[in-house]
């Protein structure tokens, strides 16, 4: 397993192990799960080393889990160990996805450049060129040199979705969360609250991992949850675990002027992940649901925030997001302004 301990790793490792596997976790620091038995063995390293790799497989390994790799200098990596693996299965992304007008993530920011994705998107949905400029690029430059492996290497690329649980660095449901213990109870949504952004729990990546490692084949398949809930519902659901009400100033359209309104989930059109072909392929059933896993990332993103700067806890969310995603001054400002005269605002409780 490369990449052990971050994020969609310890819960891999841990759904692996569980499995019967014989597990060996890899990460530059060498690092444990607390969740994790004593016969998972815990090495460190770095695949940015020259032949650190392929020494660590050494002889061989019947599955290589790569939950870490971008571009094509790591399928370059993993090519090279093809007849010492017996298949991998490698985390890929939902970014790969273009729509019929050649609009990705990576034009979202452009006026008009939100995609519009069919609903649900399959996996035969046309993708981005591959490239190096953007990460989604680079996913699929990753994917088209891993999939030319055929048999010498079969390899499952999971196009994940909106990752979600424990330890993730860039944790969209701090959004609320923070919010509320703030004491915030009203909190203006773009897009009257309907965008979709179709979220993956870890523990359903974890599954997926664990079904495609007993079935090795070359092949995509899409990763995603049972349900892709609303922004709104999202943020009501969140009030639930907290046992708080909020209300929702509904905007239409998109976010006002600086942002307010703006989330992690905002966007112009729903992003709807089809799992047909994983229930079919692997027979995959989620595990969770994002409302049932919610109330554990609810509780560790509280203690990660306790008596300390969300900046400093979450400092790539600031990178990905700016600081203007708690800009309650602005907030404030737009509702004395706006908010009593907006066009709906209903509770987030429903």
């Amino acid at each position: 397993m490369l990449g052990a301990t971050g994020q969609i790793g310890r819960a891999a490792v841990r759904t692996l192990a569980e499995d019967g596997w014989e597990v060996t976790a890899a990460s530059r620091g060498g690092g444990r799960d607390g969740s994790w038995g004593d016969d998972v063995l815990a090495v460190a390293l770095d695949r940015e080393e020259e032949g650190a790799l392929a020494a660590a497989v050494g002889d061989g390994c019947d599955v290589l889990v790569d939950v870490v790799a971008f571009g094509r200098e790591h399928a370059a990596q993993l090519e090279g160990l093809a007849g010492r693996v017996g298949s991998a299965v490698v985390i890929s992304s939902g970014a790969v996805y273009e729509d019929g007008q050649g609009r990705s993530f990576d034009t979202q920011d452009r006026p008009d450049g939100f995609p519009e994705y069919p609903v649900p998107v399959t996996e035969a949905q046309r993708t981005v060129a591959p490239g190096e400029a953007t990460y989604g690029t680079r996913k699929v430059a990753l994917e088209r040199q891993l999939l030319a492996c055929g048999d010498a290497l079969p390899v499952t690329l999971l196009r994940a979705g909106a990752v979600h649980g424990e330890y993730c660095r860039t944790p969209r449901e701090l959004y609320f969360v923070k919010r509320l213990l703030d004491g915030r109870r009203r909190r203006v949504l773009a897009y009257d609250g309907e965008s979709r952004f179709h979220p993956v729990h870890v523990s359903n990546l974890a599954e997926l991992i664990r079904l495609a490692a007993l079935r090795p084949a070359s092949r995509v398949l899409n990763a995603g949850d049972p349900q892709a809930p609303t922004v709104a519902e999202i943020g009501a659901a969140v009030d639930d675990v907290l046992g708080l009400e909020t209300e929702t100033v509904l905007v239409a359209g998109a976010p006002p002027q600086g942002g307010v309104g703006e989330t992690p989930w905002s966007g112009t059109h729903p992003v709807v992940y089809d799992m047909s072909a994983a229930e079919r392929e692997l027979g995959y059933r989620p595990v969770t649901g994002y409302a049932e896993s919610l109330p554990q990332t609810v509780a560790w993103l509280a203690a990660q925030l306790d008596g300390r700067d969300w900046r400093q806890a979450f400092p790539k969310m600031v990178r990905n997001y700016g600081e203007s995603l708690f800009d309650y001054a602005a907030e404030d400002a737009w509702l004395e302004r706006h908010g009593r005269q907006s066009r709906d605002h209903r509770t987030g409780r429903g």
